[in-house]
């Protein structure tokens, strides 16, 4: 059995249809040199407010990917930043093939400037000379974040790659460190936003929550005023 990339998925099925299978991995997965990392900690109330710090007035950003880990995110994000003025479109399963060739055509030819989409196209798509990619969420599999990020800096040029991190998903990201081998800067979110939740990469008890706390006052649909 070959697979180009091995996620939980695949060594599900593989234990499953496999009898004590022998395993070569070729080469793990890293990041390209080219690629800026960082970590903005921020509670889920304030990374729509976030978005439109990193994104406004930089015009050196000419095309940008930001990936959602859930389909009703994608479309969520796409229209606070559409109500912002911003020159956005989602990217789904949701959407049938020639709606998805219409979105992506318009992205790579740089009609659209921002795109919002889930791991469908994290892996396999060729787009060239995208300058940021920002993770929304983390993903659930640590090597899908470097597929994610890898459509940045590609041919030798460079780019930035961005996670927002809320305190449910730091110990989903410890899980990504620890399998590109490096420590990723960590910022808190700039002041205006309210204060950022510390880095704790221990998985949150469950019935614990991480929407914000009581001094954050923006909510996930109208982000930063």
């Amino acid at each position: 059995m070959f697979s180009a990339t091995m996620p939980s998925s695949i060594k599900l099925l593989v234990s499953k249809m496999l009898n004590d299978p022998f395993e070569i991995t070729l080469a793990l997965s890293k990041p390209a040199e080219g690629v800026l990392q960082a970590v903005y900690l921020a509670y889920e109330s304030q990374k729509i407010g976030l978005i439109d710090t990193l994104i406004e007035g930089k015009d050196e950003y000419k095309s940008i990917l930001i990936f959602s880990s859930t389909k009703k995110k994608v479309f969520e994000i796409v229209r606070s930043l559409k109500a912002k003025k911003f020159d956005v479109d989602g990217i789904s399963s949701e959407l049938d093939q020639h709606k998805r060739e219409e979105v992506l055509m318009n992205f790579r030819s740089k009609q659209t400037r921002i795109l919002v989409a889930t791991d469908v196209l994290s892996r396999g798509i060729d787009i060239k000379d995208i300058n940021l990619v920002i993770n929304f969420d983390a993903p659930n599999d640590a090597e899908d974040y470097v597929h994610r990020i890898g459509r940045t800096a590609r041919a030798d040029t460079s780019g930035v790659a961005l996670t927002l991190l809320n305190p449910d998903d730091m110990y989903k990201f410890k899980r990504i460190e620890d399998l590109i081998e490096r420590e990723i800067t960590k910022i808190e979110v700039p002041r205006e936003l309210g204060t950022s939740p510390k880095w704790n990469p221990k998985p949150i008890p469950r019935g614990g929550r991480s929407f914000g706390n009581k001094n954050q006052k923006r909510n996930f649909s109208k982000g930063r005023k």
